[in-house]
């Protein structure tokens, strides 16, 4: 099969190609190539996007197509050069209106309202889900076969965000009931997706010519067995010491990622849905999801092999200062 990746130097895009190439498929990858290298056996064709598509890609027809963009104007080209290709869209969870309610899936929550133009989001952070949302419609609207995948948290080893990354590291060397500070309660449902099992079965929809719209999410776990398996698989066996949403906002500490700020936590119950999507039509459409635990030991090696990767959160320092300031159980 001739799949093009708009991407596949980053992340998600690079696995899906990685994934791709290593089952046979004649892969290209259109992407400026400034983010990294491409998985080896991928054809790469340089592209920006600002400037439009080339003509060497739209001459050629693909099988298939596996798209991340978030600006609709690409998105819109793009289905306009392949409309007969079968079409992946990776979306994301922030195109629901909704992040309270716990069990969303497609068609069960509000879509926010779609913004078509393309907006600079370090000036309007605030304008990623309503892009995402007119993306979509411009695939499901101009692509007869097109599947939309909306994941959540993607976690593991090339994490360009550091979120769930920072779990791995700050538990790197944690001593035997090391003291640790944790964000609400350990009760609080969290999920996640490795990469790995998002680019798997990305590939496996696209040579089933899956359609529709799914959630791309993992199963929820309560936040603090999710911590234990983190730390289960990096051989490290911390105390925790949890704090509250008040405790946190009052100690100036940010929720979800940032400087000073603590992964995985985020206010409760306002984001009680965002990390709480029900993943079992997903499931029942082929995803299948390793142990965090394994994701958790695969992050921390690809950490000790990237000096330079990106971790946000609290330094130890500023915990410490957290910590300071909070009741712990002897």
């Amino acid at each position: 099969m001739r799949v093009l990746v708009l991407g596949g130097s980053v992340f998600l895009s690079r696995a899906v190609a990685q994934e791709a190439v290593a089952r046979g498929h004649d892969v290209t990858a259109a992407c400026r190539g400034a983010s990294g290298p491409l998985p080896e056996g991928v054809r790469h064709v340089p592209v920006d996007r600002v400037a439009g598509l080339p003509d060497e890609l739209t001459s050629t027809a693909y099988d298939a197509v596996v798209e991340v963009a978030r600006s609709p104007s690409w998105v819109r080209a793009a289905v306009a050069a392949w409309p007969a290709a079968h079409w992946t869209f990776v979306s994301t969870l922030n195109v629901y209106a909704d992040d309270s309610t716990p069990g969303g899936r497609p068609g069960t929550l509000p879509l926010r309202e779609p913004r078509h133009d393309d907006a600079d989001l370090a000036v309007d952070p605030e304008a990623y889900g309503p892009m995402k949302v007119a993306c979509e419609q411009a695939v499901l609207d101009g692509a007869p076969a097109a599947l939309v995948v909306r994941p959540g948290l993607i976690v593991g080893p090339g994490d360009p965000t550091g979120r769930f990354t920072y779990w791995p590291a700050r538990l790197d060397g944690a001593g035997d009931g090391e003291p640790v500070l944790a964000g609400g309660s350990p009760d609080d449902l969290v999920q996640v997706i490795d990469v790995r099992d998002l680019a798997h079965w990305l590939v496996d929809a696209t040579e089933r010519g899956l359609t529709g719209v799914l959630d791309g999410v993992g199963p929820t776990l309560p936040l603090g067995r999710l911590l234990d398996e983190v730390a289960a698989g990096v051989g490290a066996a911390p105390r925790w010491v949890w704090a509250d949403d008040e405790t946190l906002a009052a100690a100036e500490v940010a929720p979800w990622m940032g400087p000073r700020s603590l992964p995985l936590w985020l206010p409760r119950p306002a984001y009680d849905g965002i990390l709480a999507h029900d993943w079992t039509p997903s499931r029942d459409a082929g995803l299948r999801v390793r142990p965090v635990g394994e994701t958790a030991a695969d992050t921390l090696a690809w950490l000790r092999a990237t000096p330079d990767a990106v971790v946000t959160g609290l330094t130890r320092a500023e915990e410490r200062e957290v910590l300071t300031g909070l009741p712990q159980e002897p």
